[in-house]
């Protein structure tokens, strides 16, 4: 994938939660409860849709070995989420240590509530851009290499990914609930590769990984 593709899905991640910072309908009225999804998204005002909703911590998917973060939640029934995540990634996998940097944009559309303390959100998806830091990856083919040799990006990855969470409700006063989920994830170099060669399976090109979500602040009604 090209860099100019590349930087069109970055500028995509970010502009999805402009309204975090006060670009929305103020007007907008909370949605009605549900049987199920109990979900419900109460707005901080002003300079404090700064702070973070949620913190989370993920092993693998391609952002690293581990990578943690914060994000924000939005949407009339919190069904959007942005993260900003650092990993790193072991000098066993690489020529040094290196550190990765992931911008994740999630779309959560359903929630399914059991009892007080657990709900169950059965399909979640997405995508994100992680960048790895070291001399050795790069933004644009290096001149030493043939023109179009490598025609992607080594620096930069785009990912898509489907996945499940599991909530614990709690009843505290900063940590709303506590969830674990997992993903399943692939990046456009190994979807063209299982294209052009039927020999891959998809057991090649498919990423597993597991964390776990903390929900950081109560909302509060404006």
């Amino acid at each position: 994938m090209s860099w100019s593709i590349s930087k069109y899905l970055l500028t995509a991640l970010l502009a999805a939660p402009l309204n975090l910072f006060g670009i929305t309908d103020e007007t907008e009225e909370l949605p009605a409860p549900k049987r199920w999804d109990k979900r419900v998204h109460l707005k901080y005002e002003g300079w404090e849709r700064l702070k973070p909703t949620h913190a989370k911590i993920q092993y693998a998917g391609g952002m690293g070995v581990m990578s943690a973060g914060v994000g924000w939640d939005y949407g009339k029934r919190r069904q959007w989420e942005t993260d900003f995540l650092i990993g790193y990634l072991p000098a066993k996998y690489a020529t040094d240590f290196l550190f990765t940097l992931t911008v994740k944009q999630n779309y959560i559309p359903w929630s399914m509530s059991f009892g007080e303390h657990w709900a169950l959100e059965p399909f979640y998806c997405g995508l994100y851009l992680t960048t790895i830091a070291g001399e050795e990856f790069w933004e644009k083919e290096p001149g030493r290499y043939p023109n179009r040799y490598y025609n992607f990006s080594t620096k930069i990855r785009p990912y898509i990914f489907v996945g499940q969470r599991l909530n614990f409700n709690l009843k505290h006063s900063i940590v709303k609930h506590i969830s674990l989920f997992y993903e399943v994830s692939s990046c456009e170099l190994y979807i063209i590769s299982k294209a052009t060669n039927k020999s891959l399976t998809m057991k090649d090109i498919l990423r597993f990984s597991f964390g776990a979500k903390v929900q950081l602040f109560k909302n509060r009604q404006k």
